[in-house]
């Protein structure tokens, strides 16, 4: 009887076409399935009989209660090599191995981007109003000459700052642990503090690892702190900001717009304001949703499974 594997969260059903899964064919049966388990008991009887499990990013939360309900559960491969929503010390004592993937590396800093760029000549409005059959009803800031600020200056906040460089802007940078010589490497000036680099940018970019440390670090005062006219940009993690207080901001005008790619709940509920501010513009977490990502996280999920079944596995997390 073959082993069987089940892909969660496969939502644009690509998992299948994304790698060469007939590798484990003969031994491995592999189902995707495209859609989100918001209930867990459905989610159980899903997977109940499953040995194997692929998931993507944090699509899915692996906590302790969920693992201990699932005895037949030995390898969970999860996209990517960090993944905070993975209970690794309950997996452990479970016996679960979990292993993590590579990945393109460059399509999230692209989504940031096209993000900022998008605020800034109000791209969504004017497409909106073509389509409706209006012409120029606003008028685009600008990026060159103005100050991005980017909070974590590691590898994806590094590019963010390039691209600031290449469009002609002064960049600043902050996070608790960013030194004098990482600035200098990188071209950019670093700020004093979380508030100069608030106070000073007219673009602020959040690059920071979800951790207790970050969690809510931009909250309503650090909100007050920026221009009126400057743009916040978040594709890191949902809760870096308070979206409580990001979406009083936008309402009340305390900032010009924002771009958000990532929320405390994911898929957002329907009924969330986030899904109708009008100078919010969101997307649905899809900074890594590229084809050049999808290929190599799913070509190294197979080589896991792989490794696994010969009793080497490889890139194990925890």
């Amino acid at each position: 009887m073959k082993i069987r594997c089940a892909i969660l969260d496969d939502y644009q059903q690509v998992a299948l076409q994304s790698a060469d899964w007939s590798r484990i064919s003969d031994r491995v049966e592999v189902t995707s399935i495209d859609r989100h388990f918001d209930n867990t008991e459905e989610l159980i009887e899903r997977i109940a009989e499953c040995e194997i499990v692929v998931i993507m990013r944090e699509r899915t939360p692996f906590r302790a209660e969920l693992l201990t309900r699932l005895p037949r559960l030995k390898l969970l491969v999860t996209t990517g090599m960090r993944n905070a929503s993975i209970d690794l010390t309950a997996a452990a004592a479970q016996g679960v191995t979990v292993c993590g993937t590579g990945g393109a590396g460059n399509a999230t800093a692209e989504l940031t981007w096209a993000l900022m760029l998008a605020l800034a000549r109000n791209i969504v409005p004017e497409h909106n109003a073509i389509r409706s059959g209006g012409w120029q009803s606003t008028v685009g800031s600008d990026l060159y000459g103005k100050t991005l600020g980017v909070l974590g200056l590691g590898k994806l906040g590094s590019k963010i700052a390039k691209f600031g460089q290449v469009f002609g802007m002064n960049v600043i940078a902050w996070s608790q642990n960013l030194t004098q010589e990482r600035a200098d490497e990188a071209g950019v000036k670093l700020a004093s503090s979380k508030e100069e680099l608030l106070a000073s940018s007219d673009y602020v970019s959040i690059h920071l690892v979800l951790s207790d440390r970050t969690r809510g670090l931009i909250g309503a005062a650090d909100l007050k702190q920026m221009k009126p006219t400057a743009y916040l940009v978040n594709t890191s993690r949902g809760p870096i900001v308070d979206s409580t207080a990001l979406a009083t901001a936008l309402q009340e005008g305390w900032i010009a717009g924002a771009a958000v790619d990532v929320f405390e709940t994911e898929p957002l509920p329907q009924d969330d304001p986030y899904r109708s501010l009008p100078n919010l513009l969101t997307t649905p977490h899809i900074g890594y949703v590229s084809k050049a990502n999808y290929e190599a996280f799913y070509r190294d999920a197979v080589a896991d499974i792989e490794a696994y079944l010969a009793g080497a596995p490889v890139r194990v997390l925890g």
